[in-house]
């Protein structure tokens, strides 16, 4: 008894395959994708500039001949022997400068952490695509399968009435012909499923061989929202984010242009050792500082501060429209999704409930003896055909509401 539990046990773990749920989909895919990995480690080479963003620049030494006569050259007093000079020169920018170039960089940060946000969006759109997808499939092999045992059924009856004389032979070869299209299909809807499955497990970065089921008993539910205008959509949209640090990030480089107009220092000291005893040991200390206010200079960042100011000015139009072209996109989607719920209610509630009263009715009154095959067959084609619009405007209205969530990132 206890060896049967445990054979019952391991055969159980061997078969049963995982069931993944749509948010522990969108979950792996967040945390192994490596497409979004790549964002990260953008942001980390992004961070890694900010660190040395305040440093100055090396200073410079030097050591060479002062006032040296070339060779060959009489030299008349000794003082004209030149010296041996040594040299030391620093740079040292404007502080305001260096904060300027540092608030700029931590602005590239924040659009790169945006861009994986957006990337993040698609990904988790073409997630629940392939899931919904997934969804549909197995309602339409459902579907098909029952088709499949309908049409065996009504192959075997005519099959029994045959030699008696209660339809012809024709009958039974049409029967079978609609079996094997049945099973075609099956055979076609499969192939997708695990097309599909190949597909998520790309997108979760798992082996492309690694087997799962979803979660059947899922609703996908179409809810609008009440709140849905321009600035719910700013306040969600990455794109839109994307947008703004965009901005953000060329005014802190039109503020770092800006400082161009602030002056920068240079010190240098120089030391001269004389070759002549008679002569002491000089030095020289300077200190030094750019006038970059002059017209000849102040020319060049002056026109790319009003350069950069009109780009601003283009983005924040281009940021407006998109905003208005979301909205008109979402609230159409909202309109569309509104009648197509009804639509399929109407397939769910009437339409094919009616044409499966037919269908029994049909197969009823074939048994009875009192129609004829191909009239069965016909109203078998019917729901056959009317189930798969309804699974095609049901895979339409999955994908809608995939577009509609990816507009308002939910």
């Amino acid at each position: 008894m206890l060896i049967s539990i445990v054979l019952s046990f391991l055969s159980f773990n061997c078969f049963s395959q995982e069931v993944l749920t749509l948010q522990r989909i969108l979950k792996l895919i967040e945390e192994n994708n490596q497409g979004l990995k790549a964002y990260d480690s953008r942001v980390k080479s992004l961070d890694a500039k900010i660190a040395g963003a305040n440093s100055w620049m090396a200073p410079m030494v030097g050591v060479g001949n002062f006032m040296t006569p070339y060779p060959g050259v009489r030299v008349e007093d000794e003082s004209d022997r030149g010296a041996l000079m040594f040299s030391a020169e620093q740079d040292i920018p404007n502080p305001a400068k260096l904060r300027a170039r540092s608030k700029y960089l931590q602005s590239q940060s924040a659009i790169s952490e945006a861009e994986k946000k957006a990337a993040f969006n698609n990904l988790r759109a073409t997630g629940k695509e392939f899931y919904f997808d997934l969804l549909i499939a197995a309602k339409r092999i459902n579907y098909q399968k029952e088709n499949q045992r309908i049409m065996q059924t009504l192959r075997k009856l005519a099959e029994i009435r045959y030699p008696f004389n209660q339809g012809g032979l024709n009958n039974v070869f049409k029967a079978e012909g609609r079996s094997y299209e049945a099973e075609n299909m099956i055979l076609m809807t499969e192939g997708e499923i695990r097309s599909k499955k190949i597909a998520l497990n790309a997108l979760m970065y798992r082996s492309l061989t690694d087997s799962f089921e979803i979660d059947t008993n899922f609703k996908v539910a179409f809810e609008p929202l009440a709140t849905l205008d321009t600035t719910f959509l700013a306040s969600t949209r990455s794109d839109i984010l994307q947008m703004d640090r965009s901005i953000n990030s060329m005014n802190l480089n039109i503020n770092q242009t800006r400082q161009e107009s602030k002056p920068e220092f240079k010190l240098r000291f120089e030391h001269m050792a004389n070759r002549s005893s008679m002569m002491p040991n000089q030095y020289t200390l300077m200190g030094m500082v750019s006038i970059p206010i002059v017209p000849w200079s102040a020319r060049m960042y002056k026109s790319e501060i009003k350069s950069m100011g009109f780009e601003v000015d283009a983005m924040e139009l281009q940021r407006q429209a998109m905003l208005y072209e979301v909205l008109g996109m979402t609230r159409s989607m909202e309109t569309e999704l509104i009648s197509m719920q009804k639509q399929l209610g109407n397939f769910e509630t009437k339409i094919l409930p009616s044409l499966g009263k037919n269908l029994k009715v049909s197969m009823l009154a074939y048994q009875e003896n009192k129609l004829e095959l191909p009239m069965v067959i016909d109203s078998w084609e019917t729901i056959n055909m009317a189930q798969m619009n309804y699974l095609d405007q049901l895979q339409k209205f999955y994908k809608m509401i995939v577009e509609y969530e990816k507009s308002i990132e939910k």
